[in-house]
């Protein structure tokens, strides 16, 4: 094939690297301009600010993934804290049950020696 933009034929230009915020400072002075009616580059501080405001943003986000990350940490050692807990129940209450059994068997073998003479 042989249309620009494929492999054999690349388009003359490329992306942009800032299409993103291109597009954000053309939406937000579209706002201003409608808003205040000023001109385009009275904008010009609040683009700066906005891309400041991006990566803040960039910073948030982070945080955000690192909390969720410990989030899931914590509730897997919660996980495993509490099968841990239930398998020690389950291993005390076995212990017990056989205990009682041993002993209604010591009593079943005293009332047998003390009916049989």
């Amino acid at each position: 094939m042989n249309a620009p933009g494929t492999i054999e034929r690349p388009a003359p230009y490329g992306p942009d690297l800032h299409t993103h915020m291109t597009l954000l400072d053309t939406l937000l002075d579209r706002q201003t301009d409608a808003v205040t009616g000023s001109e385009p580059d009275a904008a010009l501080p609040r683009r700066k600010q906005n891309r400041n405001r991006t990566l803040h943003l960039i910073n948030e986000a982070m945080a955000r993934s690192h909390m969720e990350d410990l989030r899931r940490e914590a509730e897997s050692q919660r996980r495993a804290h509490r099968l841990i807990l239930a398998d020690r129940l389950e291993r005390r209450s076995r212990r017990l049950q056989q205990r009682a059994e041993r002993a209604s068997q010591r009593a079943r073998r005293a009332v047998a020696q003390a009916l049989i003479p």
